[in-house]
């Protein structure tokens, strides 16, 4: 079954003459229980696709799908429900002055959820906190607790998508590797279904099945994670992309234990 279904979207910011075109008629969709990944240097697009699945931007033309039902162009309860995005920086995301139990407890209310406090505790554990975290605020916490958090925020509503947008890149690269764990775990026991924006390969061979390399607002290739590691890309782009990953060095990753098993799994990225 697919999970995402992405037809012809296509995106402009602006009017007449002078219109920006930032999407330029994609297509793809993602299985349920996959994870895919967008690839791309900045400015190609890749957010810009994330946040009209979330309902962020509602200009767009072609279709989106969400299993079998149709997204429109106006946001509704049911969507925050179905999809739930996590964005890069996990400080700028929380609210400052709300606690972790009160960051929680607010899509629950919204959306009317009863049993709120065993959720809380529940969801905490799944990510990684206890009890203790309920009452501190986010300057409290550190990168990848914050990051946690967030994750939780996004869980809470049980959703079947999420969205995650370079979810590791604020972070240190060991506590980067134990977010992707975590993700990749609670994938698993969650059957969730992600679409994960990065520009960074090496996530891309943690976490996802497939890519979908974009450039200048169209996806130009996609290919499943085996081909890419295995070096099979077929365009120009996308190869270019994965030499410019080992001129910069995914061994700079490998400094950690966690990153070092990654590039022992796809050895053409280490």
């Amino acid at each position: 079954m697919r999970m995402i279904d992405v037809e012809q979207l296509s995106l402009s910011f602006g009017q007449g003459p002078g219109a920006a075109r930032v999407l330029h008629d994609v297509s793809f969709s993602v299985a349920q229980g996959e994870s895919f990944g967008l690839v791309g240097e900045s400015g190609s697009g890749k957010t810009t696709l994330l946040r009209c699945l979330a309902g962020q931007f509602m200009h767009w033309s072609g279709a989106l799908r969400l299993g079998e039902q149709p997204l429109g162009r106006t946001f509704d309860r049911a969507r925050a429900r179905r999809v739930q995005m996590v964005f890069q920086d996990p400080y700028g995301s929380l609210h400052p002055r709300h606690t972790v139990q009160t960051t929680l407890a607010e899509p629950l209310k919204i959306h009317q959820m009863d049993g709120q406090d065993q959720r809380i505790g529940t969801m905490l554990r799944k990510v990684g906190l206890d009890d203790s975290f309920r009452h501190r605020y986010p300057h409290q916490l550190s990168g990848g607790q914050r990051q946690r958090v967030a994750i939780a925020r996004a869980l809470i509503l049980e959703p079947r998508v999420l969205l995650l947008d370079e979810p590791t890149s604020a972070l240190d690269v060991s506590v980067q590797a134990e977010i992707l764990n975590l993700l990749a775990s609670l994938r698993k026991q969650e059957g969730l279904t992600y679409l994960l924006v990065t520009h960074d390969l090496g996530v891309v061979a943690h976490l996802c099945d497939r890519v979908g390399v974009m450039q200048q607002g169209r996806i130009v290739e996609t290919i499943d994670t085996a081909s890419l590691c295995s070096g099979a890309a077929q365009h120009a782009y996308t190869q270019m992309l994965v030499e410019t990953t080992l001129m910069h060095g995914l061994h700079v990753h490998a400094q950690t234990q966690e990153w070092t098993q990654l590039n022992d799994a796809c050895p053409t990225l280490a």
